[in-house]
This record gives structure tokens, C-alpha cells and sequence, in this order.
């Protein structure tokens, strides 16, 4: 079983950056993508970006193509989110995924471990 902690939200100017991270323990995640979804209030939870197992393919929503970028740390077990330019309709709860194939891809029904989220909040 897999356990995922992000860290790193908080609150933020517009255009200003922040970086959550996920913290991947229990069974490995170095054989799978990971990805980062997230869910402002009142709306589902849409994917925001994707990272393959060994870091070399990436994969990004429309809207935070650009100004987003996702990256695996040490090991391939943390994955971060470089998050510029913010603006207020990026908030939301940010939820680290691992996913249960080896390539990234845009839907929530490929993976298998989510964590607790982490709140990230715009202001204007």
C-alpha cells in the first residue's frame, strides 16, 4: 500500500509562484507516473498535471500549460509542482495521484493512490 503527504500549499499573491510536493511511502511508485489533480469548491476534481516513472514524459491540462511544471524528485519518490504565474482560478485542493501504469495520462480512473490534498489559495 502507498501513502502519499503533499506539503507546500499555502496562500499566494496573483502571479506570485508556490511549489507543493508529495512524499510517496509504503510500496514503491518508482515503476509508475504520478500526477497532481485538483478540486476548487463546488466543482470536480480535474487533472492538473502528469509525470511517466522515470521523469522524461509530462503531461499538462489547457490551462496550466505554460506556467506549471511537474517534476520527481530523489529516487522518483516525491513528485513536486512548480506552480507560476498563479491566478485566482487556481485555487483549489491540489491531490497527488500515483498512477497504475508507467506513463502519464489525464484520467483520475488510472490511479490507484491519492493523498490528503494540500489547499493552495489565490488571492487577487
Amino acid at each position: 500500500q502507498v501513502q502519499l503527504v503533499e506539503s507546500g500549499g499555502g496562500l499566494v499573491q496573483a502571479g506570485g509562484p508556490l511549489r507543493p510536493s508529495c512524499v510517496a511511502s509504503g510500496r514503491t511508485l518508482t515503476n509508475n507516473a504520478m500526477a497532481w489533480f485538483r478540486q476548487a469548491p463546488g466543482k470536480e476534481r480535474e487533472f492538473v498535471a502528469a509525470i511517466s516513472w522515470n521523469g522524461g514524459s509530462t503531461v499538462y491540462s489547457d490551462s496550466v500549460k505554460g506556467r506549471f511544471t511537474i517534476s520527481r524528485g530523489y529516487a522518483a519518490t516525491t513528485v513536486s509542482l512548480q506552480m507560476n504565474s498563479l491566478e485566482p482560478e487556481d485555487t483549489a485542493v491540489y491531490y497527488c495521484a500515483g498512477g497504475r501504469r508507467a506513463y502519464p495520462t489525464k484520467s483520475s480512473n488510472e490511479y490507484t493512490s491519492w493523498g490528503q490534498g494540500t489547499q493552495v489559495t489565490v488571492s487577487s
